[in-house]
């Protein structure tokens, strides 16, 4: 017996909604799970879960790495970089860090020979998108009796323009769907000589430009693209287009746009080569260089590098997290699936090994971060501990000091204090020492107990009904 079948062919429905309005198509496939099937999915599960949780502990400590080499090797270079004039090579700065800003001075223009696009600019980028189908899915899953499965998938099929092909062949229904090959790629050409005052720019140093702008594309290039691609081509909104109808684009149509990186002045921190630049290799390990449009002071593009150091660090940090979470899940999948023979039941658990593995993922993950530090940062790392642990401490101390106080137990034969009187509770009713306490006079009209009475009946707790004085 098969874990998964098909239970009935698929159901088609057309209905609106492709991209730009165009028409789609779609059906449903409904796919059951035996419980003996979905055991042996959760357990290879927990191989992989095991595989993912070390593989989320290493990315952690190599991040925590990763950000100290780097936030090191930008203390360095921003404690060392010289600026200096854009208008004069001074060999006494070879090899060491300079930060450079003035003019850029290009030595020619970028072309896109097979379309016969050119610009004035440091860099060409050349977009390519393909009117094309794309293939959607939707599931639901319920659960049965028993602990298997139904899943109702439908799967959409809508046209779209994209830059990435989408591989028809992996389609779960390609028939009607296929998409032809991108007769052209995106691509980018960055010029080939430029100088920064009187320092050579290469090509390496202009590449880490970025910010590009539309450029919109005229007749001369229609005309070399019509050459190019043997068909029809005409320009739209600025946009080569090849095809027939640009108001109704068929499965295959190209758009094709550019965009061109420009910038008169630019600052540059890398290492002082010759005339030109390298990457400056720094002692905590990293290699500098950094490049900026405009007039950036030195202390700005570092400050600037540092900020993105962190937000990276705290990007792998939350998904290095999300691996281990993950890994954990799927560690602990068999128990809801064994607890599925009655569905709310493997929710239940579904729901406690989701808050174990949560809580799992925050101790381990912190401790691999904490660990990370002692390797990487030790004195700061014992400082946060210390810290940690005085906090910790400091905790448990204030919670023990809002402990509330025990009562006292009061033994057979032993009165309470009453609220407002200073009768000890320890000595019996009836033996009080003379002049230790005396009851509270009463007001006129109360009633007053007879003497003697009280001292003979050392269990009574109501007044006795004696004559009231008035």
């Amino acid at each position: 017996m098969s874990d998964d079948n098909q239970a009935g062919g698929p159901s088609w429905s057309d209905g609106p909604g492709g991209a730009g309005g165009y028409g789609g198509d779609s059906f449903t496939e409904t796919t059951q799970t035996s419980w003996f099937g979905r055991l042996k999915q959760a357990i290879v599960g927990v191989l992989i879960g095991l595989l993912l949780i070390p593989v989320s502990v290493v990315l952690l400590f190599w991040n925590e790495g990763r950000a100290v080499t780097t936030a090191r090797s930008l203390t360095e270079g921003a404690g060392i970089v010289q600026s200096v004039s854009a208008d004069r090579v001074d060999p006494a700065n070879q090899g060491k860090l300079v930060h450079v800003a003035g003019p850029l001075t290009l030595g020619g223009s970028v072309s896109d020979a097979e379309f016969g696009v050119t610009a004035q600019a440091v860099r060409l980028i050349r977009k390519v998108e393909m009117y094309q189908w794309k293939e959607e899915s939707r599931s639901e899953t319920r659960k049965k009796l028993g602990g298997g499965e139904e899943t109702v998938t439908t799967y959409s099929y809508v046209r779209e323009w994209s830059d990435r092909l989408h591989d028809s062949t992996r389609f779960k229904q390609s028939g009607n769907h296929h998409n032809p090959p991108m007769r052209y790629s995106s691509r980018s050409v960055t010029v080939a000589k430029a100088s920064l005052g009187v320092f050579d720019a290469s090509s390496d140093v202009l590449g880490r430009l970025s910010g590009g702008e539309p450029l919109s594309v005229d007749a001369a290039a229609e005309a070399r693209a019509r050459q190019t691609v043997g068909g029809p081509v005409r320009v739209v909104d600025g946009r080569l287009y090849v095809g027939r109808d640009p108001d109704s684009p068929q499965i295959g149509d190209l758009r094709i746009s550019y965009e061109a990186v420009t910038a008169s002045q630019i600052s540059v921190v890398a290492q002082q080569a010759g005339n030109g630049f390298a990457p400056y290799q720094t002692a905590a390990g990293d290699r500098l260089l950094m490049v900026e449009k405009g007039v950036v002071p030195a202390a700005q593009m570092f400050t600037a590098a540092q900020d993105a150091n962190t937000v990276m660090t705290w990007i792998l940090r939350a998904v290095g997290a999300l691996v281990m979470f993950i890994g954990f899940v799927l560690f602990f999948r068999p128990l809801s699936v064994v607890g599925d023979v009655i569905p709310f039941l493997g929710d239940i658990i579904g729901l406690g090994t989701g808050a174990i593995g949560l809580a799992m993922t925050a101790v381990l993950s912190a401790i691999t971060i904490a660990v990370a530090w002692l390797y990487y940062r030790p004195i700061v790392g014992i400082l946060v501990l210390v810290v940690g642990i005085g906090i910790a401490l400091g905790l448990w101390f204030l919670g023990r000091g809002r402990r509330p106080a025990h009562q006292v137990a009061v033994p057979v034969g032993m009165a309470p204090a009453a609220p407002g009187h200073g009768m000890p509770p320890q000595m019996p009713m009836g033996q009080m020492p003379p002049g230790q306490w005396q009851p509270p006079p009463m007001p006129p009209g109360q009633w007053q107990q007879p003497p003697g009475q009280w001292q003979q009946n050392p269990q009574q707790r109501t007044p006795p009904q004696g004559p009231v004085v008035r």
